[in-house]
């Protein structure tokens, strides 16, 4: 059982608006957090401090999988503290010295289940052995040898075992590979093997899919990013270390440049994929830049954004009034619950904490706060690999990000929707709608029983800048999907079920700022399946002061003749009450074109939908006068089959 001590207390120093301009936290600030996140979570450790039993519901892998859970993630954020200060954090090696003999004895009848006995224990593994590593001069060395042969032995467990071919594979790489720096049993196979299956799975630019489908989102960051690096230090003269420097480290500079521009004004980070649970553990590979050398950004700019994402949660509920991280975005919400996510899940955030592993004299931490881009100006950029067009406006803060190549599935597979990755378009503050069969950013065909089409298994058209302009598009053999109600565990992919084939619908989304024209092709429309046409704007919650609208678009194409919001009268991550706009076809739809402008954004953005227009000679203008001619949208954009 849990032991009983008094609650923690959070004591802040003052605002340093010098130092950090933007968001006024130090890295004093940082361990001030640090160290109330690891007294809160510490008040639920057991006698021999081997298990953190926090409240809440378990995963499916049960309790005690659930409390080692709890004490390895804790364990990574109390390394990252030790490693940058090893004289002033005693009271935590102390602490966690006492957890790791528990937890590996095997007289122990409350001992950890092993990586040989349970696959979530891989997971668990990896922040151990990162953590020992990282500590080794002030934990490791110090414990007696009985303890450490406990450990390696434990460790040990995960030699030969199988993993998926995901991010997976680095949880065995660094725990052999921290078995070889302590003398223990480890396999070069399996190191190689691991290593080859990341290499397969990289699509350029520092973008990994997260496994043979196309799944892209954050375990890009806190994940294939972050453990190279790590791995780098734990094993520096490794020849596969030394090989592998340059390439792993030009990989992580590519991804950086992208992610700095993911970083919303607000400091949340892009709203998209799996564990949104672990928010800011987003900050990590902007840590690992700076741990690293790999890294273009400029220290403050690092900085900003890690500390911009911390701002943003701790000031929206992430922590709980006993000092806990909570299942949720803001504060809690069941609904963001996966099948692996535990009460201790949410501690993976602690990889944004990474940074404290660096001295207080460090450049990082010395060097004033910059501007993130979307501060400096209006921000653009095409990211090939997730088929992702970004447009972020200065003035309100807001990054959007339309979507044509994600999903999180394989072309031509027919299955439901992934809320967390098919959706049209994400932004930094906007929350996806979390049913699968849904308006938001959505372009679907309606039946007369009013189930609404899915696009997974879409075919990536690809993308373009024309002059100023963003242009990518998507071809959907739609299908409306009876979901299986023995689907199995939700690990991100959209739900199996029984599919019948819906119209041929192709998307181009056309954006510059705040707008989008969003222009549809629809081929396959059969008088014995009649559904109407509707498109959906961006989610937001009723009490939100951002303008979200679409409205048609006279002279492209038939008409789009009727139109609604959409409300879901329930909690949401962000809220109370979630609202989406949308426009359709009062009847029928029928083979043919149909175009909207969609917005999402703050009171200016009013201006730039109202300017949008269509003009003479197929030329569209946004309201700055940025043009595209609509004539060659749809010979650019021709599917391959």
């Amino acid at each position: 059982m849990p032991t009983t001590t008094s609650r923690a207390v959070l004591t802040l120093p003052p605002l340093d608006h010098e130092l950090s301009p933007h968001t006024g936290q130090t890295r004093e600030h940082w361990c001030a957090y640090a160290d109330y996140l690891l007294r809160s979570a510490q008040r639920f450790g057991t006698a021999d401090h081997a298990n953190i039993h926090l409240p809440g519901a378990n995963s499916v892998y049960g309790p005690r999988s659930d409390a080692l859970e709890a004490f390895a993630r804790t364990f990574l954020l109390a390394s990252f503290r030790m490693a940058g200060d090893p004289e002033g954090t005693g009271w935590i090696a102390q602490w966690y010295a006492e957890g790791l003999d528990a937890g590996t004895n095997p007289a122990n009848p409350d001992r950890w289940p092993t990586p040989g006995e349970l696959g979530q224990a891989k997971v668990e593994a990896a922040s151990l052995a990162v953590g020992l590593a990282l500590t080794r001069d002030v934990l490791w060395d110090k414990l007696s040898q009985r303890v450490q042969e406990q450990l390696i032995a434990w460790f040990e467990t995960v030699i030969g075992e199988e993993y998926p071919p995901i991010n997976w594979v680095w949880f065995q790489i660094v725990v052999e590979t921290f078995l070889a720096s302590v003398g223990g049993r480890y396999s070069d196979a399996d190191i190689d093997a691991g290593l080859a299956i990341h290499d397969s799975l990289y699509r350029g630019h520092g973008w990994f899919a997260d496994g043979p489908e196309r799944a892209y989102d954050h375990y890009n960051g806190w994940a294939f990013q972050v453990y190279p690096q790590l791995w780098a230090l734990m094993a520096p003269t490794d020849p596969r270390v030394l090989a592998r420097s340059t390439v792993d480290g030009e990989r992580l500079a590519d991804y950086l440049d992208d992610a700095a521009d993911l970083v919303g004004g607000n400091g949340a980070p892009l709203i998209q994929g799996r564990s949104l649970i672990y928010r800011f553990a987003a900050a990590a590979p902007f840590w690992v830049g700076e741990l690293s050398g790999h890294t273009r950004l400029s220290p403050g700019v690092a900085r900003r954004a890690s500390s911009g994402m911390l701002d943003y949660f701790l000031r929206r509920g992430a922590m709980n009034d006993d000092g806990l991280l909570t299942l949720g975005w803001h504060g809690e919400f069941p609904g963001m619950r996966q099948a692996y996510s535990g009460a201790g899940s949410p501690y993976w955030a602690a990889k944004g904490f990474l940074g404290l592993a660096l001295p207080a004299d460090h450049r990082v931490w010395t060097a004033v706060e910059e501007p993130l881009p979307i501060e400096v100006g209006n921000t653009r950029r095409l990211i090939a690999a997730p088929g992702w067009q970004v447009d972020g406006t200065a003035a309100d803060g807001v990054v959007r990000v339309r979507n044509h190549g994600t999903d999180h599935a394989n072309p031509s597979v027919a299955v439901a929707d992934s809320p967390l990755y098919a959706r049209l378009g994400y932004s930094t503050h906007t929350f996806p709608d979390l049913e699968s069969e849904s308006l938001d950013n959505a372009v679907v065909l309606v039946n007369e029983a009013g189930e609404m089409t899915h696009r997974t298994g879409f075919e990536f058209l690809g993308q373009a800048n024309l002059a100023g302009v963003l242009a990518s598009a998507s071809r959907a053999t739609t299908n409306w999907i009876t979901i299986n109600p023995d689907a199995g565990p939700d690990h991100g992919s959209g739900v199996a079920g029984t599919a019948v084939s819906g119209p041929e619908v192709t998307t181009v989304s056309l954006t510059h700022g705040a707008v989008e024209l969003r222009l549809v092709r629809v081929r396959g429309c059969s008088p014995e399946l009649p559904a109407t046409l509707q498109m959906g704007g961006w989610p937001v919650d009723a009490e939100s002061t951002l303008i979200s609208e679409i409205r048609p678009v006279a002279g492209i194409g038939s008409t789009l003749d009727d139109s609604g919001t959409w409300s879901r009268t329930s909690p949401h991550p962000m809220g109370e009450c979630l609202k989406i706009p949308w426009i359709g076809t009062a009847g029928a739809a029928v083979d043919g074109d149909y175009a909207a402008v969609v917005v999402l954004g703050g009171e200016g953005c009013r201006a730039e939908l109202d300017g949008a227009r269509l003009g003479g000679d197929d030329q569209f203008y946004f309201a700055d006068g940025a043009v595209v001619d609509l004539a060659v949208i749809w010979e650019r954009f021709q599917p391959t089959g």
